[in-house]
């Protein structure tokens, strides 16, 4: 169960063979994808100009992650050219020049509409691009590995994917069996929205400090966290989001076609006992908008589930001290914007699914935005430290 080198070593060799093959390209360039989470599909180069487009692969219609290396360019400008959409965030792609280790946004002034310019460090062999910052198996692995210790963590393998990966389950909090509530904290049903994993980061965190908090946590309270609902879709890349025949987060009625979902609706309500409290899905939005970069939850269809996430969103509000701005006022009501029936049609997302459980109160899904969030940055630190505030928050929230 803890035997990490291992699962470090497993997960690198799969995501090396699932990703495409190397790109050669003109006067040394090479641009390729063939590493975990690696995204790309080269068109050509044509000296310093690169020119791409995003693999959907099997993603119906388009959408807008994409991650990709760049070797042999050292002390080069070079151009990236997307072809078939604009794929560029509000701030830019994210950049690497560490092997992926460090991810900074390159900032919106080095874009032109569907394109964007870089200068390469003159002692940098390789470059890494990325729509978003990424979050994969290894960094969950760092995690794990900063907290193998900790009495009140523990972790094992909700199932295995369809190609063979295992899927993480976290346990952490009270974990003697007896806690007064319990929290179920998804991330990853849309393989590709990597911010929702440092919040998740934040809240663990929280809950395992030596604070007056985080005893307040391990004392009353078991989270269950599953970090990577499609772990294959993080590690090859994958969209997620709009999968064909359907996504992760829209298999949640009659019989599952993904074994992760299939696990999930097994163990959850055999884990609750009656005292799951609070299902938390965790999200990104779409690549830009203003109400994209924006904080919120999504709605509930249901009015009771609803007053409660209009309940936590003031409590979050008021206790929000991270960079983060979140207004309870951005909340999308059910029946508004993208938020309507015809977005589910005969499907069932997590959160319907949770909020039908006994004990359960709020079931929500919350979007934190890729690079944005009220004229902020949303980095690796800042979405951890708003992963702080939802477990300060929900504290609140389940306190008598």
């Amino acid at each position: 169960m803890r035997n990490l080198a291992a699962r470090v070593l497993l997960g690198v060799m799969i995501g090396l063979t699932m990703n495409c093959s190397e790109h050669s390209a003109a006067e040394g360039i090479t641009v390729d994808a063939a590493f975990p989470g690696g995204n790309i599909v080269l068109e050509k180069v044509e000296g310093d100009a690169i020119f791409v487009h995003q693999d959907l692969r099997d993603t119906a219609g388009d959408w807008f992650f994409w991650h990709f290396r760049v070797r042999g360019a050292a002390g080069r400008t070079l151009s990236v050219h997307f072809t078939r959409s604009n794929v560029i965030g509000v701030r830019g792609p994210a950049v690497s020049a560490d092997g992926g280790a460090t991810w900074a946004w390159l900032g919106a002034e080095a874009v032109r509409g569907a394109s964007f310019r870089y200068a390469v460090p003159a002692a940098a062999d390789e470059v890494r691009f990325c729509f978003g910052i990424p979050y994969l198996g290894r960094d969950l692995e760092k995690l794990l590995k900063a907290h193998e210790r900790n009495p009140h963590l523990a972790w094992e393998t909700l199932c295995k994917t369809k190609k063979g990966r295992d899927v993480e389950l976290l346990r952490f909090g009270r974990l003697d069996g007896r806690p007064e509530h319990r929290v179920v904290v998804t991330c990853r049903h849309h393989c590709c929205e990597s911010m929702a994993s440092f919040a998740l980061e934040g809240i663990l965190e929280s809950a395992l400090a030596q604070t007056e908090e985080g005893t307040w946590f391990r004392e009353r309270v078991e989270f269950l966290a599953i970090p990577f609902v499609d772990k294959d879709g993080v590690e090859d890349g994958d969209q997620g989001k709009n999968r064909r025949p359907r996504d992760h987060n829209r298999d949640y009625a009659g019989e599952s076609i993904y074994p992760e979902v299939r696990a999930i609706r097994e163990r959850v309500p055999r884990w609750s006992e009656g005292r799951l409290r609070v299902a938390l899905d965790l999200h990104c939005p779409h690549i830009r908008g203003q109400h994209n970069e924006a904080l919120y939850l999504v709605g509930s269809r249901s009015p009771a589930i609803w007053r409660e996430e209009s309940e936590f969103g003031r409590i979050l509000e008021t206790v929000r001290t991270g960079p983060l701005p979140y207004r309870a006022q951005d909340n999308l009501p059910f029946g508004q914007g993208w938020n309507t029936a015809s977005e589910y049609g005969g499907s069932k997302s997590f959160c319907q699914w949770a909020g039908e459980l006994p004990g359960v109160r709020l079931s929500t899904s919350l979007e934190i935005p890729y690079a944005n969030a009220a004229g902020r940055a949303v980095t690796a630190e800042s979405a951890r430290a708003f992963g702080r505030d939802l477990a300060r928050a929900l504290r609140r929230y389940l306190e008598p």
